[in-house]
């Protein structure tokens, strides 16, 4: 009786997936911001109705509806990513360049105070579970923590190699990525113990990372050109699709119960489960070459990501053997994707 019951939900789960019609993302609006330097993370905040657009050594604030201007937070050497707390009135930049977060105030963008972290700080996550902010040191192999409210170091995770993007399950838990050692750690918010280190198969250079927190699955995005798709639970690996080149963040949509991956060549894969246990791209949607780091508005279920024009990449050098091209000013942009 119980495996009746069991396959007669599996088969009304697949039914209902199957039955929602592929989701069709197109673009809605592009938008130059302009400016001068390269860039990182994005980030959607809808409760402020606010984006924040890292840009070389300050972060563009920009309205969530019409990307009219708002402001900018200054100065953030190397910034890569962003992070709010609402309910304190403040924000958090991590700044590569000098090994530090900046703390600002969210009504005036006015920094506060510049907060020590370790080597080369890159992601960070806002956890509302546990009242903390985790800034994750991609070269020192670690996260430090922070009271939300005030900035306060109140700890350190010694994650045992280079951590990129992070997720959070909202009770306790966080996930993130480590790029040189090809898994996802997990540890706890309060306690700061590390809890499970899991592999990802196939999967070579982790660095975007998606959440569906319905059904626990993790989606992590590898610059081997695989989206590898765990149990968040288990850390079982569930599937392994095909996505772009130059991938470097995830968004998951629960509009649409997709994960997606944007892809540095200049594309978005769009990956869905269409039946339990099988996961497929089902949209390659091309955006613009650069457009390595993506942010999803969770009311509107609107996508952006940003990029800008390149100009001619200088010769190579013993020093810098692969030069990157450089970036043509003032054509820095904010893309726009929306669904039918």
């Amino acid at each position: 009786m119980q495996n009746r019951i069991m396959l007669t939900i599996c088969l009304l789960w697949a039914g209902s997936v199957l039955a929602q019609p592929s989701p069709n993302y197109h673009l809605v609006k592009k938008t130059v911001v302009g400016g001068e330097g390269g860039w990182d993370y994005l980030m959607a905040d809808a409760d402020g109705g606010r984006l924040y657009l890292s840009h070389g050594t300050q972060v563009e604030v920009l309205n969530l509806r019409t990307h009219q201007k708002i402001g900018v937070v200054k100065p953030t050497p190397g910034v890569h990513g962003i992070a709010v707390v609402p309910s304190a009135n403040v924000g958090y930049t991590t700044n590569g360049r000098t090994h530090s977060a900046t703390l600002f105030d969210l009504k005036t963008l006015q920094p506060s105070r510049e907060i020590p972290t370790g080597l080369k700080p890159d992601a960070i996550r806002y956890d509302a579970f546990s009242g903390r902010v985790f800034i994750f040191n991609n070269e020192g192999n670690s996260a430090t923590v922070l009271e939300a409210a005030t900035g306060k170091v109140v700890g350190t995770v010694e994650l045992g190699g280079a951590p990129e993007a992070a997720v959070s399950d909202d009770n306790g838990l966080l996930f993130v990525n480590l790029e040189d050692k090809n898994e996802v750690v997990v540890f706890d918010a309060n306690t700061l113990a590390v809890k499970h280190r899991w592999p990802l198969g196939t999967g070579q250079e982790p660095t975007g990372l998606a959440f569906d927190q319905a059904r626990h699955r993790l989606f992590s995005t590898c610059h081997n050109q695989q989206m590898i798709v765990l149990d968040s639970q288990s850390g079982k690996v569930l599937a392994t699709v095909p996505i772009g080149s130059g991938v470097d963040g995830a968004v998951f949509d629960t509009a649409t119960g997709s994960a997606i991956s944007s892809n540095g060549e200049g594309s978005l894969t769009v990956v869905r489960e269409t039946k339990p246990g099988q996961f497929e791209a089902i949209q390659t949607l091309p955006t613009q070459r650069g457009a390595r780091t993506i942010t999803i508005d969770p009311v509107s279920h609107h996508i952006f990501v940003i990029t800008a024009d390149y100009g001619t990449a200088p010769a190579p050098t013993a020093e810098n053997p692969r030069p990157r091209p450089s970036v043509l000013p003032d054509t820095f942009v904010l893309l726009e994707y929306g669904i039918d």
